[in-house]
């Protein structure tokens, strides 16, 4: 079970896998281009800008008073920057911006001293350098439309729309791989239960394609097989019984003092051969689907009951309140029959429990002997056809070993789960879950 619960679909593999490289790669793309491009030309953007602004101060403190005006005009006009004298320093202005730090290092390296960036709003955001020159406080700023290009907005919206696109590609192409292939798991799951699948579609990739024509030719010949299975054997049984009749009568034919023992003895093998013929011809037919119609659980049951009571066979069953199910009633007639004469065959000649718990989501069967029970390690091959357990069960029964086999066949094919579960208090129980379908 543990080992159920960790599988993951092929689609979301594929598609997890496609994307995870993907958006990988877009990563160390994005890193690349920041560091090796980006930043090296906001740096000598900066300090560019740092240089003309230490420059200004510098050529501004060595002009004349009466031309500074001209030449703040100028500024202005030319490179978008503004100059401004003021006896009071501008607030100071806590930022991560990455354009004004590596601004305020180009200032550093440029004036030997720190320089912190201010902020200030007048109809527009303004970043200002101050300098102090001599006996004067002037600040250079500039508006923050200035900086124009804004390189990493623009590669993160390229990075977003390209891992987007990703996403959208790696979905597009793990569906195309994994939906041919669910599409064969379901047809696969089709034929285990005894039903003709439709025909794969034979278009698209190659590969696919051609196991597609693959899988179709094997389903056509298992139903063949099948077929030809289900017809040699019913023929082989029609073949088999005719000299069993003709020896039945003959039998019935021998003179009155014949000795009884053997004859009774050569009775019992007929019946007996009979019995095997028609439960080998039943295994054959278990993966046939029958129709579903609704049953009366509680009045098919009872006749079940009825039947094998007939036989000496003694079973407690208690009816439950009203329970209809839209069942295949022939496919749980013979699992239950099966059941109850396996439970009287090996159960010791003690009690047998017939009950059912009719939900709203299930319907359980349970059959319940106090036989010698069956060893958790033989479950699964007390299934299989022909295996018996000789330690636990009685070789003068007769029993063929068919009887548990064709009750999981005919369980697999109507999508019902059979279990075998130890009882408290020793024994077996044998669970028929039957799903409610709508």
């Amino acid at each position: 079970m543990d080992a159920l619960k960790k599988r993951t679909s092929l689609f979301r593999s594929t598609a997890v896998t496609v994307a995870s490289a993907l958006i990988v790669l877009q990563l160390v793309i994005f890193s690349a281009s920041v560091y090796y491009i980006i930043l090296p030309m906001a740096r000598r953007s900066t300090d560019d800008l740092a240089a003309l602004m230490v420059l200004s101060a510098q050529t501004w403190a060595e002009l004349p008073p009466l031309t500074r005006p001209d030449f703040e005009l100028e500024l202005a006009r030319q490179h978008d920057l503004w100059l401004i004298t003021s006896k009071t320093s501008l607030p100071d202005y806590e930022h991560r911006i990455p354009y004004l730090m590596l601004l305020e290092d180009a200032l550093q390296v440029r004036t030997g001293r720190v320089t912190r960036t201010k902020v200030t709003e007048f109809e527009k955001i303004w970043y200002w350098v101050e300098f102090s020159i001599g006996e004067h406080q002037i600040s250079i700023g500039f508006p923050q439309d200035r900086l124009g290009m804004q390189s990493i907005v623009a590669l993160l919206l390229i990075m977003l729309a390209t891992i987007a696109l990703t996403l959208v590609t790696a979905i597009i192409l793990a569906r195309r791989i994994s939906h041919p292939l669910q599409n064969l798991a379901e047809a696969a799951k089709h034929i285990g239960l005894g039903n003709t699948p439709a025909k794969i579609a034979e278009s698209g990739v190659e590969e696919l394609d051609e196991l597609a024509q693959t899988f179709n030719t094997m389903s056509k010949k298992v139903q063949e097989l099948l077929s030809n299975r289900t017809t040699l054997l019913a023929g082989i049984s029609h073949d088999l019984r005719t000299p069993l009749a003709r020896m039945r009568l003959a039998i019935e034919m021998l003179p009155q003092n014949a000795d009884t023992k053997i004859v009774g003895r050569l009775k019992h093998d007929i019946d007996e051969m009979n019995r095997m013929i028609g439960e080998f011809l039943a295994f054959s037919r278990g993966l046939e689907k029958e129709a579903a119609e609704n049953v009366d659980m509680n009045e098919l049951l009872q006749e079940l009951v009825d039947n094998i009571s007939a036989e000496g066979v003694v079973v407690h069953w208690w009816p439950v309140g009203m329970c209809r199910r839209p069942i295949a009633r022939m496919a749980v007639s013979r699992i239950i029959t099966n059941l109850l004469s396996n439970a009287a065959r090996y159960g010791g000649g003690k009690e047998i429990e017939l009950r059912c718990e009719c939900g709203d989501v299930v319907c359980v069967l349970h059959v319940l002997d106090r036989g010698p029970g069956i060893p958790a390690d033989e479950v699964e091959n007390v299934f299989r056809p022909f295996y018996r357990l000789e330690s636990s069960r009685s070789t003068f029964t007769g029993g063929s070993g068919l009887g548990l086999a064709i009750a999981w066949q005919l369980a697999e094919a109507n999508g019902w789960e059979i279990e075998l579960l130890p009882r408290t208090g020793g024994g077996t129980e044998a669970r028929l879950t039957i799903p409610h379908s709508k």
